[in-house]
C-alpha cells in the first residue's frame, strides 16, 4: 500500500545529543538537507539517514537541548542567497551577515537560533537591462547590471536552473532583489536573487588551461613560484611562521577582481584584525576601499565546529558565483586544517572508522571535492572567469608528513613552505625556496616574457641555481668555516646573501616595499646578477675576494625594495657596481 501524503510526518522528534551531532526520530528527510533542531530552531544539516534514526549535525551550540524537543525539515539543502549585497559584508560560517544579527540582538553576543537572510531583501538597487523585449536568453546570460560597489558592477544573470526563453518584459529603475526585472516568455521570472546548494559546484562550459599569473607583488611568489589566476596553492607552517600575514597580503595586492576571504576556525583576534584592517585600506589597483571588492566569512574557533566544515563551502560558492560574471576571484581559506578537524570531529561523534590520526578516510576526497571547483573556466554565458584557491594549513608543530598537508599536496600545484627557522630570524616572508615549488612556471612564462622581459626564465633559473648552491655549501661552512672554502664559492654566498636579504625578504608594513610589482621584481635580480657577472671578472683578473665583497655600492642593493622611483635607482646602481668592480683591475 502506497503512504499518502498525510501520513509523512515532515517533523521529528531528538533522541540523542552529541556536542554538534544530533539523532532524531520519524524525521521525513533527504541527505543534506538544512533542518531546525530544538525549541530554539538551532540551523543543522542531515548528514546521515539509517532507519528511522536521521543523524544532523548542528551548526550552533547545542547545550541545553535534549531528547524530545521537535526537528523541524525544511526540505532544502543547505543553500546561499547570491545577488547585490554579497561585497562589503561579513557573513559567518553558514552566510548570516554578522553585522544584521548584531543590529537584531543590540548586542555582539548573538543568541541561538537566530537568523537573517544573506542579502538584504528590502534594500532597493538600481537595476539597467542589457536585454529588450524580443531578445532570446538561455541560462546563465547577462540580463541586466547594477552598481554593486564602486568597484564592481554587479552583472543580473538567468540562473543556470531556469530553461530559458524569449523576453516578453524587462524593466528599468529601482527594484529590490525579490523583485521581478525580466519576464520570459515561459512565464519563467528573474530576479536579483539566486539561490545556490553549496555542496553543489556551478555549471560551466569547460575547463581551460590558465595562462595568466595571479600577480602578488610579492618577489618570492610572482619571481620563483608564481601560482595562476584559476591555480591552487597551500601555504602550510606552523604556529607564527607568517601563513594569515601572507594570505593578507595576498587579499590586499593580488589582482583579482574579487577576494573571498574565509576565516576557518581561526583565533577570534586573527579575525578581528582583518574585520578592522580591510574597511580601512585602499585598494592599490583602484584607490576605492579595498572591502568593495571582498567578501569575508568569519567562523573563528570558538564558534561551533560543525559551521566550520560549512564556511569553506559558502565561500567557494560565492566565488564561482562571480566567476560567472566574467570576473577573477581569488578565495583564502585560513586554514583547512581547522576546516579538516571538524570533519575529524564529526566523524567520530558518527563512530565512523577513523583514518590516519583519527581524520576521516574521506579527508582526501573532501580537499579534492573544494581544490577541483577553482580554475579558469569559459562559463556557459561564453565569457570567461576563473576561481583561485589559496589555503594556509596548520600542521600541528609544523609537521609537514601529516595527513592535511599531505593530501593538499597532492592536489595542489603551488607550494609555499613557510619555515619557523626563517621565522625566528626574521626572514619575512618566511618562505622556504628550497621546499617551495609551482607547477605552473611554464605556463605562464611566455606571459612574463611579454609583459616583463624576454629573459625572465632565464633570470628565475639563475637565482634558483644560486640558491641551491649556498644550501649546498652552507653544510660545508658549517663543518670547517667559510675561509676554508675556494674564493669562488665564498663570492658565491655573497651573491647568495643578497638575493636572501633584498630580493627574497619583504617588509609588509613598509608603505613602498610591502607591493613590488613585477617590474621591479626583474630589475631587483637582474642588478643581483650584474654583481654576480662583473664580481667573477673581477675574481678571474686576480682581485682578492676580500676586495670584491667590500665594494661601496653593494649595500645599496638592499635598498631597491624600498625605492619608489626604482628604474632611475637601479640603472645607477648597476652603472656604480660595474665602475667600481672595474676599477679594481
Amino acid at each position: 500500500m502506497s503512504q499518502t501524503q498525510e501520513s509523512v510526518r515532515e517533523d521529528g522528534i531528538i533522541a540523542s545529543v552529541s556536542g554538534p551531532v544530533v539523532t532524531a526520530r520519524d524525521l521525513d528527510a533527504r541527505m543534506n538537507d538544512v533542518v531546525y533542531v530544538g525549541d530554539e530552531g538551532l540551523m543543522g544539516e542531515v548528514i546521515e539517514i539509517e532507519g528511522d534514526i536521521t543523524t544532523i549535525q548542528v551548526y550552533e551550540e547545542t547545550s541545553g537541548v535534549g531528547p524530545g524537543e521537535p526537528v523541524e525539515n525544511t526540505g532544502d539543502p543547505l543553500t546561499v542567497d547570491l545577488g547585490p549585497g554579497l561585497l562589503d559584508t561579513i557573513y559567518d560560517g553558514v552566510q548570516r551577515p554578522l553585522d544584521v544579527l548584531e543590529e537584531k540582538m543590540g548586542s555582539p553576543y548573538l543568541d541561538r537560533g537566530v537568523d537573517a537572510p544573506g542579502i538584504e531583501l528590502d534594500k532597493e538597487w538600481g537595476f539597467e537591462p542589457e536585454v529588450s523585449e524580443g531578445d532570446v536568453v538561455e541560462p546563465g546570460d547577462v540580463v541586466g547590471v547594477v552598481e554593486e560597489t564602486v568597484t564592481i558592477d554587479h552583472k543580473v544573470m538567468v540562473p543556470p536552473d531556469f530553461e530559458g526563453g524569449e523576453v516578453s518584459e524587462a524593466h528599468s529603475g529601482d527594484f529590490t532583489v525579490t523583485d521581478t526585472v525580466v519576464t520570459l516568455d515561459n512565464g519563467e521570472e528573474i530576479q536579483m536573487r539566486q539561490e545556490w546548494p553549496v555542496r553543489e559546484a556551478r555549471p560551466s562550459e569547460t575547463k581551460k588551461t590558465p595562462r595568466t599569473p595571479l600577480v602578488s607583488g610579492q618577489r618570492i611568489l610572482d619571481g620563483l613560484f608564481p601560482i595562476a589566476k584559476g591555480g591552487t596553492a597551500a601555504i602550510p607552517g606552523p604556529f607564527g611562521s607568517g601563513k594569515t600575514v601572507t594570505q593578507h597580503q595576498l587579499a590586499k595586492y593580488a589582482d583579482a577582481d574579487i577576494i573571498v576571504y574565509v576565516g576557518c576556525g581561526e583565533r577570534g583576534n586573527e579575525m578581528t584584525e582583518v574585520i578592522d584592517d580591510f574597511p580601512e585600506l585602499e585598494d592599490p589597483s583602484t584607490g576605492n576601499p579595498l572591502m568593495a571588492r571582498t567578501s569575508l566569512i568569519a567562523n573563528t574557533s570558538n564558534m561551533p565546529v560543525a559551521a566550520r566544515e560549512s564556511c569553506v563551502y559558502t565561500g567557494i560558492t560565492i566565488a564561482e558565483f562571480y566567476r560567472d560574471m566574467g570576473y577573477d576571484v581569488a578565495l583564502m581559506a585560513d586554514s583547512t586544517s581547522r576546516w579538516a578537524e571538524a570533519m575529524r570531529e564529526i566523524s567520530s561523534r558518527l563512530e565512523e572508522m577513523p583514518g590516519e590520526e583519527g581524520y576521516p578516510a574521506y579527508l582526501a576526497a573532501r580537499l579534492s571535492q573544494f581544490y577541483e571547483r577553482a580554475g579558469y573556466f569559459e562559463n556557459i554565458n561564453g565569457t570567461e572567469g576563473s576561481v583561485s584557491a589559496i589555503g594556509a594549513v596548520s600542521p600541528p608543530g609544523g609537521d609537514f608528513s601529516e595527513p592535511v598537508t599531505q593530501n593538499t599536496l597532492r592536489i595542489v600545484k603551488t607550494f609555499w613552505a613557510l619555515d619557523a627557522d626563517l621565522a625566528e630570524r626574521r626572514h619575512f616572508p618566511s618562505i622556504n625556496w628550497n621546499e617551495s615549488y609551482s607547477l605552473y612556471t611554464d605556463q605562464l612564462d611566455p606571459w612574463f616574457q611579454e609583459n616583463v622581459a624576454d629573459d625572465w626564465p632565464e633570470e628565475r633559473q639563475w637565482a634558483v641555481d644560486v640558491l641551491d648552491e649556498e644550501s649546498e655549501l652552507q653544510e660545508i661552512v658549517q663543518l670547517v668555516g667559510k675561509d676554508a672554502l675556494p674564493e669562488d664559492q665564498q663570492l658565491t654566498l655573497d651573491v647568495a646573501k643578497y638575493l636572501r636579504e633584498a630580493y627574497l625578504q619583504q617588509n609588509a608594513f613598509h608603505p613602498v616595499d610591502t607591493y613590488c610589482p613585477p617590474q621591479k621584481t626583474y630589475l631587483m635580480l637582474t642588478t643581483i646578477h650584474t654583481y654576480n657577472d662583473e664580481a667573477f671578472k673581477a675574481l678571474q683578473a686576480g682581485v682578492p675576494v676580500e676586495e670584491i665583497i667590500d665594494v661601496e655600492a653593494l649595500p645599496r642593493i638592499n635598498r631597491i625594495g624600498v625605492q619608489e622611483d626604482y628604474e632611475e635607482y637601479v640603472a645607477e646602481l648597476k652603472d656604480e657596481i660595474t665602475e667600481q668592480l672595474r676599477e679594481l683591475y
